[in-house]
């Protein structure tokens, strides 16, 4: 997904900074992702390619590659940015996947293994779809009918 590119998006973009700059110049980076809108998020970035072109060339060619694809969920206005532009959920999700199937331990083959994953994914999907939805879906329905008549 888009989300976990953002995470390694960030990471292939440190990669080429020095250490004793990572925390100051992650703490700038960051503040793109942070903007309200799509316009303000690219001239904040723009502000930040330009300021440090010349200090970190190697990063700033990354971050201009890979900012339009990472900006994506700016143009969803009607979902909370913060629900989409996170990878929380999904890592939730990870955990408890792996706790299951932990407490397994070993599986009689691989066929035990898929059956468990996809009973608790479907019971997962289940708990989302009828109460504690994390985006409304009406709100998706409504952004999947404004792309179909696009």
């Amino acid at each position: 997904s888009w989300q976990r590119c953002k995470v390694h998006f960030m990471r292939n973009i440190m990669a080429h900074i020095p250490s004793r700059d990572k925390d100051f110049f992650a703490s700038r980076l960051k503040q793109i992702w942070l903007q309200p809108d799509y316009q303000t998020a690219m001239t904040y970035a723009e502000a930040l390619m330009d300021e440090y072109e010349g200090q970190y060339p190697a990063a700033i060619q990354v971050l201009e590659a890979g900012l339009e694809d990472s900006l994506q969920f700016c143009h969803f206005h009607q979902i909370d940015h913060r629900k989409i532009s996170s990878t929380n959920m999904l890592e939730r999700l990870n955990r408890e996947i792996r706790r299951r199937t932990h407490v397994v331990g070993v599986f009689p083959n691989q066929d035990a293994y898929i059956r468990l994953v996809t009973s608790y994914l479907m019971e997962y999907h289940e708990d989302w779809s009828t109460g504690r939805s994390y985006i409304n879906p009406n709100i998706l329905q409504e952004i999947q009918e404004q792309r179909q008549v696009a």
